[in-house]
């Protein structure tokens, strides 16, 4: 029999078949289809991870340590990031609060589990990484977001704004600092603001701290670690993709309250039901051993930066939005129109890939940005094909 032609279509739920593309893969795509292309669109260094942690987690796996293992990460893993964050942010951290998650953005998933529901809100300064406002969005709920403005002396953030977002539906305010596109960062009063108004309102403070070690002015982000007590409503997300170029590895971490570890511990048994211990076990190699090898990266990226903003601002109709931190810049550039049509034609007319700061949600239109972290020879042949393109001053 043939089927009722009236018969009801499966769907997916609306919030999951509305998710948008992400306009930064958008243009990065066209890199496999043009030739040439010198992309500096995502956000990832092109140095591979160094070989003393790949050794590390090669002997784990030659070792047999390939079973299932501690839900929230193991022992060694949380108790080294507990002795790591006690050392650079100066306050004693606790192993228990520390979870391993299965990349930062998996982290932010496991938020986003916890306190969205349907027509919930989280408030979110931006421009901002666009993946967390997804979450958001699986879940239901909506991200209701608050622009930096931009200026000739950085990115400012408007704490009445940020505040005056907030109604009866918000159940917290995500902040990422320093922040992915901007190398905004925020500093502790207005860090201290933040978790006292939270606090009032009864709201958590979600802090995206994945940046934490690319500063050029001081040896450390300001964490909100280093402003809170263990019991305040304060997720932390961090990860070793950025700092100990590990960002195919896919192992995060969050730092929380006590009393939702249990919580968290539930959520990653029906998600992935636990991180993979020979990675963990590198992990802890790369804490314990990877220092020099951050410093060295992160200098490596200063220099970057130098190089990129004194071409950039040579250039005929390109201004650089000051930045802070991180290892991007948001450049505008005058006529410039809708930003992903633009970065699209710079594809094909200079072979430098960028991001369209559209894809950064609210505040991000108008700009381009720029992912210095590459050699300095890359970024010295990406810098003249630009500049072919826009002509100097």
């Amino acid at each position: 029999m043939s089927p009722d032609a009236s018969a009801s279509v499966a769907m997916l739920r609306p919030e999951i078949d509305a998710l948008p593309d992400s306009q930064i893969v958008e243009v990065w795509k066209m890199g496999f289809e043009i030739r040439d292309v010198i992309g500096l669109w995502v956000g990832e260094g092109d140095i591979p991870t160094p070989q003393f942690i790949c050794d590390a987690a090669a002997a784990a796996f030659k070792a047999g340590h390939t079973f299932y293992t501690y839900k929230r990460g193991i022992p060694a893993l949380r108790e080294a990031l507990a002795r790591y964050h006690t050392r650079i942010n100066g306050v004693p951290v606790a192993s228990e609060r520390i979870t391993v998650t299965s990349a930062g953005m998996n982290a932010m998933m496991l938020i986003a589990e916890m306190l969205v529901s349907q027509g919930d809100n989280i408030v979110i300064v931006s421009p901002v990484w666009p993946n967390f406002a997804r979450s958001i969005e699986v879940m239901g709920g909506s991200a209701r977001e608050v622009a930096l403005e931009p200026g000739n002396a950085g990115w400012r953030l408007d704490l009445d704004k940020l505040f005056a977002a907030v109604d009866g539906r918000t159940r917290a305010i995500y902040v990422a600092t320093p922040g992915n596109p901007t190398g905004w960062l925020m500093e502790h009063d207005q860090m201290r603001a933040v978790l006292d108004f939270c606090k009032r309102r009864g709201l958590f403070v979600i802090s995206d701290e994945v940046y934490h070690r690319f500063t050029y002015d001081r040896p450390v982000a300001p964490s909100f670690l280093e402003v809170a007590t263990p019991d305040d409503p304060l997720f932390i997300v961090n990860s070793f993709s950025k700092a100990w170029a590990m960002t195919g590895w896919r192992v995060g971490w969050t730092i929380a309250p006590t009393r939702v570890c249990g919580a968290l511990d539930r959520l990653i048994e029906y998600n992935t039901s636990g991180g993979v211990q020979a990675l963990q076990e590198a992990c802890v190699v790369a804490l314990e051993q990877g220092e020099t090898f951050v410093k060295e990266l992160v200098e490596r990226c200063h220099q970057a930066h130098d190089l990129v903003v004194k071409r950039l601002n040579a250039m005929k109709g390109v201004h650089v939005v000051p930045a802070q931190a991180a290892f991007y810049v948001m450049l505008q550039v005058e006529g410039m129109g809708p930003s992903l049509p633009f970065a699209k034609r710079l594809v094909k007319e200079a072979r430098v890939g960028l991001a369209p700061g559209s894809a950064f949600g609210a505040g991000g239109e108008g700009h381009l940005r720029l992912c210095y972290a590459s050699s300095h020879e890359r970024l010295t042949k990406a810098m003249d094909r630009l500049e072919a393109f826009f002509g100097k001053k």
